[in-house]
């Protein structure tokens, strides 16, 4: 009697099979209420990336999330621990609408290309879930780069504690209108190579590792597919971007803050940020990075899942999609 073992097949999922606008409608979805819960720790962590800017000796007025929250909370009030949310909303969901929306449709049709003898949903090559990874990604940061733009000199603003580079807007569209009526398109789109950087960096990493996570975990029968499966995979992408992600974060964070022309570029960033600060500081608000990436990852790619069920079934009952 044969011992083998044979391996379950693996069927299509509900990513697999939604339409393009599908997954960007549940991509937002997701990373929507994602940073809903984690807002207040990004705000946290620009300002750790920004004091101490440029100095050898750095202000230290933000030691770690919980108490630069509380920090924020009483110099400023409650209201202003979800400074920059409705930016960041609309951020979210041209990111992260086009980095997990249009990852999918990119591998697949890069594994038709490469592999056009195997079924393209079970090709697992890490070299193009990295590539369309990094493009989606990159996609996205062009679209939303205005947005990020607005919502790090609003998060950075504070009457009580100036940390750099002070830019006071009132609202999202109040912000988008007063950088281009002082700098027009090319003011708008002030950053967009650090904004590439930053998120081809952190994008080519948290779909790949979570996917190759998910695959490990099922096909050794270690867990069975649902939400205990997807939090756990979504738990390991988290760190992997992180630690990827955070030099990037606090050259994208000081390039899109300043007023001044400081910095020529990113690399110009990061050659003053470790001349002065030294190496370091490239990971200042790392904290506050993982304490903010991991759980933002979690819910957000949690979510995804269970959004890219739910638009599928629309689309399925609603369009006859099949």
């Amino acid at each position: 009697m044969s011992t083998e073992r044979v391996q379950k097949p693996i069927e299509k999922t509900a990513a697999q099979k939604i339409s393009k606008f599908g997954s960007f409608v549940a991509g937002g979805i997701a990373a929507c209420c994602a940073v809903t819960v984690t807002n207040p720790i990004e705000l946290v962590k620009i300002r750790m990336q920004l004091q101490g800017e440029l100095a050898a000796v750095g202000q230290g007025i933000y030691k770690n999330p919980i108490q630069g929250i509380s920090v924020i909370y009483k110099n400023e009030g409650f209201k202003a621990c979800q400074k920059g949310l409705v930016s960041a909303y609309f951020y979210q969901i041209a990111l992260n609408g086009s980095r997990l929306g249009f990852y999918e449709p990119i591998r697949l049709t890069l594994n038709r290309t490469f592999f056009p003898a195997q079924e393209s949903h079970k090709v697992q090559n890490v070299g193009i879930n990295m590539f369309s990874g990094a493009s989606s990604g990159v996609i996205g940061a062009i679209i939303g780069s205005p947005l990020f733009l607005v919502k790090t000199r609003m998060q950075s603003y504070s009457s009580s504690i100036a940390l750099g580079d002070q830019t006071k807007y009132t609202g999202v569209w109040n912000g988008l209108s007063t950088i281009f009526r002082e700098g027009g398109v090319r003011g708008l789109f002030k950053g967009v190579d650090a904004a590439i950087l930053r998120t081809g960096a952190g994008s080519s990493v948290q779909l790949p590792i979570y996917n190759t996570a998910k695959n490990i975990l099922l096909r050794n029968d270690l867990m069975e597919n649902g939400p205990a499966l997807h939090l756990t995979a979504s738990t390991i992408s988290g760190m992997g971007v992180a630690v990827v992600m955070n030099p990037w974060d606090v050259i994208l964070t000081r390039i899109y803050n300043q007023k001044t022309n400081k910095y020529k570029g990113p690399i110009d960033c990061l050659v003053k940020t470790v001349k002065i600060e030294g190496i370091t500081a490239l990971y200042k608000g790392f904290e506050a990075q993982v304490f903010r990436i991991a759980p933002h990852t979690i819910i957000c790619l949690t979510l995804l899942e269970q959004t890219m069920n739910f638009v599928y079934t629309v689309e399925r009952t609603v369009l006859g999609h099949s």
